[in-house]
């Protein structure tokens, strides 16, 4: 069905100047590989004509009596603070919400004809909203694990992946522990991404390899001046993270990708509702609408990650296994 590019009246005012990542932190002219060879112009302002699909009769039709009823659709961006660019942040004007995932949920209601109501919130509120009933829908990065699934219902819309970020020109692609022997590289502390880079590491010592140096930075703008100036080789970080500075500096590209999950699964994006309120088959119909209508793809590109596209929605797929067992 035709699509319509226009500005939506789904703005939200955040709670300070800019927007604190969840968990795990002009038209757009974005490129579709996140290493592209220079920075690309993100549209940051407060006017983002975003994509609003025309409703899919199909897709509406599997949507609860009460909702329908409504005519709206509540989502809830865990965002409040300092946001986490390029899914979830404020734009120039320092209040309306903007990024990868709002414009999802915006397009996700527009197939069920609904309208898209975005309210910002801090990551823990956003779980309480979804659980109150509160928000119908969680557009926040949440990983699928099987945990959660005990308490809510997936829909898949991103792949869970890290990156491995370079200074422009490195020059060599990361894909094996051996790739990173006796780099020095950096990660945040407490992560999944340093688990990973510590058993890389170990698998390197036992291999009887140069060591990787595993070095810790606060902050990401840390992490890029040391890459800036060669103390550092190499960062493992979340992919949006990676490519958001690939886009906006042109000063660094991505050389490898790895599953936020590990080695042995595939970690996933999903949007998120509160189990068995009957809203999972529609938000999966609408995605399905999006991906197979090109829009989806737009979507992702307009905030350089298409690479981290998903070919359908896939609704409660296994997930990261409860720790311990």
């Amino acid at each position: 069905m035709r699509t319509r590019w226009m500005s939506v009246l789904a703005a939200v005012t955040l709670s300070l100047t800019a927007c604190a990542a969840p968990e795990e932190t002009a038209p757009v002219q974005a490129a579709a590989n996140p290493s592209a060879a220079a920075a690309v112009k993100l549209n940051l302002s407060p006017e983002q004509n975003r994509i609003v699909p025309a409703r899919d009769e199909a897709a509406a039709a599997l949507l609860p009596a009460d909702v329908k009823a409504s005519g709206k659709l509540v989502i809830g961006i865990g965002a409040a603070g300092s946001g986490f660019p390029p899914l979830a942040f404020a734009a120039t004007d320092n209040k309306t919400l903007i990024g990868n995932e709002p414009d999802v949920a915006v397009a996700i209601a527009g197939v069920l004809g609904l309208e898209p109501v975005l309210e910002n919130t801090s990551w823990e509120n956003l779980f309480i909203g979804l659980d109150s009933g509160k928000f119908q829908l969680g557009a926040s990065n949440i990983t699928v694990t099987e945990e959660r699934k005990q308490k809510y219902d997936f829909v898949t819309y991103r792949l869970d992946n890290l990156a491995w970020l370079a200074k422009k020109g490195y020059g060599k692609k990361v894909t094996t522990p051996a790739d990173i022997a006796g780099k020095k590289v950096s990660v945040s502390s407490g992560t999944n991404q340093e688990k990973i880079l510590v058993e890389w590491a170990e698998e390197v010592e036992k291999a009887g390899l140069p060591k990787v140096d595993i070095r810790y930075y606060q902050t990401n703008q840390a992490v890029y001046l040391a890459l800036g100036a060669g103390q550092i080789d190499l960062h493992l970080g979340p992919s949006p993270s990676a490519a958001y500075h690939v886009a906006t500096t042109g000063e660094t590209e991505v050389v490898g990708t790895y599953s936020g999950a590990g080695k042995d699964l595939q970690g996933l994006i999903a949007l998120t509702t509160k189990k068995d309120n009957g809203l999972v088959k529609a938000y999966a119909a609408a995605l399905d609408k999006l991906i197979a209508s090109g829009d989806y793809a737009k979507i992702l590109e307009r905030w350089n990650l298409s690479n981290e596209a998903v070919t359908k929605a896939e609704v409660n797929p296994p997930g990261l296994p409860i720790e311990g067992k």
